[in-house]
């Protein structure tokens, strides 16, 4: 009986032990489970499923012979503590080239676009800069970016405004001369511009506004009517001059183009001055040289030439272009002897 009892302690004391072992292993079991953890790794497009026991994603990386370059770019970061479930996601740093204010420099970036990408490589982008392409673009390897750089500047110009001609019919003056009564004066204008320049180049203006700053002044001129007679002539050249003679004549006209010299008979310069004396070649037996004449439609003018054409009761008057000789032609005026 002594025996029996001593068994059923033994024995009841082997089972608490077991008992013991196995709720000591059951619990272990637990904390291990309650360890592991199932995560996914995103890398290049790809999903991994991973059991770790590991307590940061760095970790699991490494065992996973995993590595993250310095440019790439992991979500949450690396050394964030692994959670059941949770997910790291990996995007690879692709490289680009940027054109930039003259120079070209190589990338490499994982952001999401090209803005994000000029952002974090510390690249000022002001918003009227021009981004090609498009600054929402996904980054692709190899992508070339160029950054065109935009602002605008507000100049001004000056500029002369040219004065009109009017012209007044006098009839205190003889026809056809001429007599500037008031001489004209260019006006002036400041003109506002808008200017856009792309990389320091101009690419456009636009008008902002005109302000005129001095107005033009009018040049006046009058021009004869008045029929000449023999009776006193008033002209602008000095006085009164009286007519001693009316000769009704022939008259063509020529140019320094046509004779090839400019110097006449009497060895002065030949001139046309339509507010001053002009020259005409005229035949001395008629009117000798020297002599001053009023010619209708043509002015005043003195006799300072000759021709072997010119005989008799004809004069020829001289003019600045073939032009105007062609134009005058060959007419029949009054020609006025003046003393």
């Amino acid at each position: 009986m002594e025996k029996l009892k001593g068994y059923f302690k033994r024995s009841s004391k082997g089972t608490k032990v077991t008992l013991l072992i196995a709720m000591a292993l059951i619990a272990g079991s637990v904390a291990v489970f309650s360890n592991m953890k199932q995560v996914t790794i995103a890398v290049d497009g790809k999903e991994l499923k991973v059991t770790t026991f590991s307590s940061t994603y760095a970790q699991v990386l490494e065992k996973e012979n995993i590595t993250v370059g310095s440019k790439d770019k992991a979500v949450p970061a690396v050394d964030s503590k692994v959670t059941k479930g949770g997910t790291l996601t990996i995007t690879r740093a692709v490289n680009v080239k940027v054109s930039v204010d003259g120079k070209t420099l190589d990338i490499k970036s994982a952001e999401a676009n090209v803005e994000d990408m000029l952002v974090a490589e510390g690249l000022k982008i002001a918003e009227q800069d021009k981004v090609l392409p498009a600054r929402d673009s996904k980054l692709q390897d190899g992508l070339a970016i160029k950054v065109v750089r935009v602002n605008t500047a507000d100049i001004t110009e000056v500029s002369k405004i040219d004065f009109s001609t009017v012209y007044k019919s006098d009839s205190s003056l003889l026809s056809g001369v001429k007599k500037v009564v008031q001489a004209g004066a260019a006006g002036e204008k400041s003109t506002l511009f808008r200017v856009t320049y792309e990389n320091g180049e101009e690419v456009s203006r636009t008008l902002v506004s005109t302000t005129v700053t001095k107005e033009p002044v009018q040049k006046v001129v009058s021009t004869g009517t008045a029929v000449a007679s023999a009776a006193t002539l008033t002209a602008s050249r000095g006085g009164d001059f009286s007519t001693s003679k009316v000769i009704n004549m022939k008259t063509t006209a020529y140019c320094s183009a046509e004779t090839g010299s400019n110097i006449t008979a009497s060895g002065a310069v030949a001139v046309r001055n339509p507010s001053g004396w002009s020259t005409i070649a005229v035949d001395p037996r008629v009117i000798p040289l020297g002599t001053k004449v009023y010619v209708e439609g043509y002015g005043y003018a003195i006799a300072q030439d000759t021709g072997g054409a010119i005989k008799g009761n004809i004069i020829d008057v001289y003019f600045n272009s073939m032009s105007e000789v062609s134009a005058w032609g060959v007419k029949y005026v009054n020609v006025y002897i003046l003393q």
